[in-house]
This record gives C-alpha cells, structure tokens and sequence, in this order.
C-alpha cells in the first residue's frame, strides 16, 4: 500500500518493499517515513534528547518489554509529522506503514536510530531545516530558515521478513477494504440504488446493457466517463470538455492500465453499455489520491460510464494506449 506524504522530498526517502493496494501486492519502491507529535521551541539538545553521529537529535520512549528489531527485519508504525504548528502527514485515522531495519551511516535520516528500537517503543526525530538543505536539497518556500522538522512514530510491531510484511499488509489491505464495502452498501441502501457487486468489492450499475461485444479479457475498451466523489464532485472527465481532454479513454482489460475498480467493474459491460462504477478506495487511489485531487485518502469513488467501443487490442508497435484516469 502506498503511504506517500505531503512533504516534499525533505527527508531522504527510505527504500521500503511494500504492496501497492492500486497496482501489485509485491511491488518494490520508496517511501518516506516520518512523523510528529509537537513542535520543540526549546534548546535542540534539552529534554533528554539525544544525538546520532549526523546531529540527528532523537528520544525514544520505552518500557524494555517489547523485543528489539534486528537489520532485515521491518517495523510496522504509526506516524505524525509536523513543521511548526502544521500537521504534513499523519497514519492515524488511517493505515500504518512499514521501514525496514538496514544499517546506514550518518545520513542525517530517521533511519539512523531504526536498529535501537523494540516494539511498543514512541520516538520523537527533530530534524533541523539548514542541516537538511546542505544536503543538496532546494528549500521549499514554506519552510524558514531556523524551522524544525518533528518527527514521531511508534512501533506497531516488527516483522520478520518479506513474506510476514506481505502478510501483514494484505490483512490491513482486506480490513480497510472490508470497511469501505460496508460504506458503499449503505449509500446505495440509502439512495435505493440497486447494484451488482463483483468479487472483487467493485459495485456496478448497468443503464443500458448495449448490444455489442464484451469488454473481456484482453480486449480494448474505449470509455466516456465522469469521476465523482460521493458527494458528488467531479475530478476528472472526458465528457465535459472543461476537464481537458475529450476522447475516450482506452484500456486494455486485464493489463492494469487503470485503477483496478475500472479493470474490475467494466467486464460486465458491452459496446453501447452505459452505467456507473461504486469503487471502494483500496480499488482506485487508496492512500495516493492524484495531487489536487478534491478527495481524502481512502476516499470511495463513483463513476459514470459509457462504453463507446469495444476492439481487439493493440499489437506490439501500435500506438500507446492513452494514460490513466486523471484528477484535475
């Protein structure tokens, strides 16, 4: 699942494998652990903080109950992150994220202080904005020169290799899905609206059935459509033409060329079909919304539907299929 943070690239990312709920439950990126619980106005080396060979200052707060994580191990935490008196990012209210424990030297970085922790520990990371930026980083313009980085997170757990991590994550995956089914099923309850869930948690309204062929495996289907919150605010479109862009977007199903609620849901439509998508949030952006996006993480989406053609798809060399749905 992909935690990506609203801090722009101020602490070096960390190189995490992880499953992206949007795309594959293995696949490898980055991503960027950090977290904040307060702001700290006092002197930077008050409070019994401590320092990394960086100049990292950092507590840890611990019991000495829970084990302690060894390098190759991940831990699974929760996280706040703040500069001055503005949260950035938070998991809470939402979904943990994962760091793995791998030595590293004096890298001015939370991970610096990874092998000290056990399970059940809480930990405050100050990070000083004028260290960071002489580490070849452009400052953004909100942050001041003097400003301070806190960062707080807490030890979830800590789990033993690759396939626990992945075992971890596709439980928080099926729960928060699970959830988001519930909210779906009680809007359509409440609306009257009578639709056909998928085995895969995707809900589908069909208008009008069409008389054409199938949008099966393997074939190319060219949609219209209108992306809508349930709220009823439109991000994203190629039937109005003030979203930018009018043809119809294409894709290949089967292929992942779209947020897998699209490649789920549109296998029960045909050439002429017309109908809206119920796509829980762990099926469309989950915890990455497009930036600009008028919705939350883990927002459920709607989608207005109208399948215009259904073809072979292309053969290796022809044009590209077009980029995926967008949010203006």
């Amino acid at each position: 699942m992909t935690f990506a943070l609203p801090l722009p690239k101020i602490v070096k990312e960390l190189p995490i494998r992880f499953n992206d709920k949007q795309k594959t439950m293995k696949k490898t990126t980055t991503i960027l652990l950090s977290a904040v619980v307060l702001f700290l106005a006092a002197c930077s080396d008050a409070g019994g903080f401590k320092k990394t060979k960086s100049g990292l200052l950092y507590k840890i707060v611990s019991d000495g109950k829970g084990e302690m994580v060894k390098r190759g191990e991940f831990l699974k935490v929760n996280y706040t992150q703040k500069i001055r008196d503005s949260i950035l990012g938070t998991s809470y209210g939402a979904m943990p994220t994962y760091a793995p424990c791998d030595s590293v030297g004096p890298i001015y970085n939370p991970a610096e202080i990874f092998p000290l922790l056990h399970k059940g520990d809480s930990v405050v990371v100050v990070m000083m904005a004028d260290s960071l930026y002489k580490k070849a980083m452009q400052r953004p313009p909100f942050v001041k020169k003097g400003d301070k980085f806190t960062l707080t997170f807490r030890v979830v757990d800590i789990l033993k290799d690759q396939q626990a991590l992945r075992n971890d994550q596709q439980t928080i995956f099926d729960e928060q899905k699970v959830k988001e089914i519930k909210e779906i099923e009680e809007y359509l309850a409440k609306h009257n609206i009578k639709a056909q869930k998928t085995a895969k948690g995707t809900f589908v309204v069909i208008d009008n059935p069409g008389a054409g062929p199938s949008a099966d495996s393997g074939k190319a289907v060219h949609v219209k459509y209108t992306g809508k919150t349930f709220a009823g605010t439109p991000f994203d479109s190629n039937i109005d033409s003030s979203f930018g862009h009018t043809d119809p977007y294409v894709l290949v199903i089967g292929s992942r060329g779209a947020i897998e609620g699209w490649d789920d849901g549109l296998r029960l439509f045909k050439k002429g079909a017309t109908g809206q998508l119920y796509v829980p949030s762990m099926l469309a952006y989950g915890g990455n919304p497009p930036q600009g996006a008028p919705f939350k993480p883990f927002e459920n989406l709607m989608f207005d539907i109208q399948v215009v053609d259904v073809t072979d798809a292309p053969q290796p060399g022809q044009r590209p299929m077009p980029v995926a749905p967008r949010a203006k």
